[in-house]
């Protein structure tokens, strides 16, 4: 049977970028500005992107370009061997990605529930203290919860089962332009507030007094994790590229539109904190406690928040399903299984890791791995350690293994504008390896 393949450039990007473009982006980003001082850290992000993202993003895509197969079967296709200790590339990135799965689809099912609340006017609190004591007891109610995951795993199924092209390729080509345009029309809405020119300020006018050595981190780590390296999905997506594919290209159009599209979520979101009176360092809360309170106060409050968790939802999809589609495509590399089989065993296996997620919010709160409940220990195992090994790991193969001469040269296959030039040499080999060993060392928490 003929591996699938790509319809067409544009697919694969598009396709790539809905992946690399999630709720990293539309929330984890802007609470992260908002706790590390505003212009400084978006200036420092943006640089660890370009710099740092798209020769990772790079390698990773490239690497399984060449392999031709999903990560694990691709790494033991690479190394001959199936105990090879490079192939922990394969097995780390497909861990990460079931363990995000395990926790994404259960925010999935916040955001549809709160879609849904939306719609129908329920008021979740006119204050940040009172839309906090709502949230607190909507995650508790675990019911809800697991009965809109599992219509977020069917819909997942429904997609992928139709296969790359036909499935994933086709939503992504509907969906992410749909996204752009939310995006757009949000951030010109949120600009027209009275006062909405202090959070531009606030956002745009670096502060570097604001800046420490955490906030640097965790500016480096935000890049890393929302770009989505060592996560197996760039690396599964590049097994469907031709041997003609621009590697380096698509890479740096991917980084730049999963960077732009963080960026333009705070212009969404600063200026109307600011233009309501909102602090921006609300942490983690920032999206279902301060902004859900920003919508009872605003005119038209309903239609903005409408839009804003359709647009969250959108980007969600888009990144949950792209990582649904390796796991499954490396069940049918891995294990022999055709499509819909592995579709069926790939749904059900999603739902029973995420259920005890979703309890872990409620009933099985007490129910605790290392000090941390589910939730916390499957973010903090996946985000803080094996996306980070993975990225190393790479960088290593490609280093010691692969070299960095025939690294370049057959990544530069196919390549138009954008090549892996000379320069990229000290970052690929010594700048980016240690800045991804601060990611780590950080994630355990021996610096920062």
């Amino acid at each position: 049977m003929a591996r699938e393949s790509w319809g067409s450039r544009l697919g694969f990007v598009l396709t790539t970028a809905g992946f690399a473009v999630g709720l990293g982006n539309i929330w984890r980003f802007p609470y992260l500005v908002g706790e590390n001082g505003g212009g400084a850290f978006l200036l420092v992000y943006v640089a660890f992107a370009v710099l740092i993202g798209i020769p990772l993003m790079t390698a990773e895509i490239s690497l399984g370009r060449r392999s031709g197969l999903t990560p694990i079967a691709g790494m033991e296709r690479l190394t001959g061997s199936k105990t090879s200790p490079w192939n922990l590339i394969g097995w780390f990135g497909v861990l990460a990605a079931v363990l995000i799965s395990a926790y994404y689809v259960m925010l999935l099912a916040w955001l549809v529930a709160y879609l849904v609340k939306i719609v129908r006017g329920v008021s979740m609190g006119a204050t940040p203290a009172e839309t906090r004591a709502s949230y607190e007891a909507f995650i508790a109610t675990p019911g809800p919860i697991i009965a809109y995951s599992a219509l977020v795993i069917l819909f997942m199924a429904l997609i992928v089962r139709r296969g790359l092209a036909g499935g994933i390729e086709r939503l992504a080509k509907l969906l992410m332009p749909l996204l752009v345009i939310l995006l757009a029309g949000l951030a010109i809405r949120g600009l027209t507030y009275p006062g909405a020119r202090a959070g531009l300020t606030w956002y745009l006018q670096p502060d570097f007094s604001a800046l420490n050595a955490s906030s640097i981190l965790a500016a480096l780590g935000q890049a890393f994790f929302s770009i989505g390296i060592g996560m197996a999905v760039a690396f599964g997506f590049g097994s469907y590229l031709s041997k003609r594919g621009d590697v380096p290209g698509n890479a740096a159009i991917v980084v730049l539109f999963d960077t732009g599209v963080a960026f333009v979520a705070g212009l969404v979101i600063f200026p109307a904190l600011f233009a309501f009176g909102m602090d921006p360092d609300q942490g983690p809360g920032l999206l279902f406690v301060t902004m859900t309170a920003l919508f009872e106060q605003m005119p038209g409050g309903a239609i903005f928040g409408t839009a804003f968790f359709f647009l969250l939802l959108v980007a969600g999809l888009t990144s949950q399903i792209a990582m649904f589609e390796v796991l499954i495509a490396s069940a049918m590399d891995s294990l022999g299984l055709e499509r819909k089989r592995a579709v069926t065993l790939g749904a059900i296996v999603s739902f029973l890791i995420c259920a005890p997620v979703v309890l872990s919010q409620g009933p099985w709160s007490q129910v605790r791995i290392l000090g941390m409940d589910l939730f916390d220990f499957a973010n903090r195992v996946s985000g803080d350690y094996l996306l980070a090994i993975g990225g190393l790991l790479i960088l290593l193969y490609v280093i010691f293994v692969w070299k960095w001469r025939a690294f370049r040269e057959e990544t530069n296959v196919g390549s138009s504008r954008i090549t892996v030039g000379a320069a990229w040499g000290p970052f690929i080999r010594f700048i980016i390896p240690i800045a991804v060993t601060l990611i780590l060392l950080g994630g355990f928490g021996l610096i920062g």
